[in-house]
């Protein structure tokens, strides 16, 4: 289960966004974890920027909304990710998303460092 966290971590923070999703959805399906609503939140994160590289900004926008209301139920520092901190790199991308016409615009340096 751990190593299904630390390899969808790996991709996301490598910029892997498809293969981060896939590991979690894994993690997600295969194993009824208590906190399961955080992991489904880190899978529409990672999708939300595989939409966006993808040029779709509306599905990015979905996405990332979806996120930040799961991210919201949980505080402080969760799975060793400042909770507090993402919700605000998540408000960022999408102040970001809401400012650019085509999803090519898109500001990469505003993508959440999950730390």
């Amino acid at each position: 289960e751990e190593y299904l966290f630390q390899k969808g971590m790996m991709y996301f923070k490598t910029k892997d966004y498809f293969q981060a999703h896939e590991e979690w959805e894994d993690l997600w399906s295969d194993y009824y974890l208590e906190d399961r609503k955080f992991i489904q939140a880190l899978i529409q994160l990672a999708v939300s920027f595989y939409h966006i590289s993808n040029e779709n900004l509306k599905g990015a926008k979905s996405q990332l909304g979806k996120s930040r209301k799961k991210f919201l139920e949980f505080k402080e520092i969760h799975r060793n990710i400042n909770v507090d901190n993402l919700v605000y790199q998540i408000d960022m991308v999408a102040k970001n998303y809401d400012e650019i016409q085509h999803a090519k615009n898109f500001d990469w340096g505003l993508v959440p460092t999950l730390n």
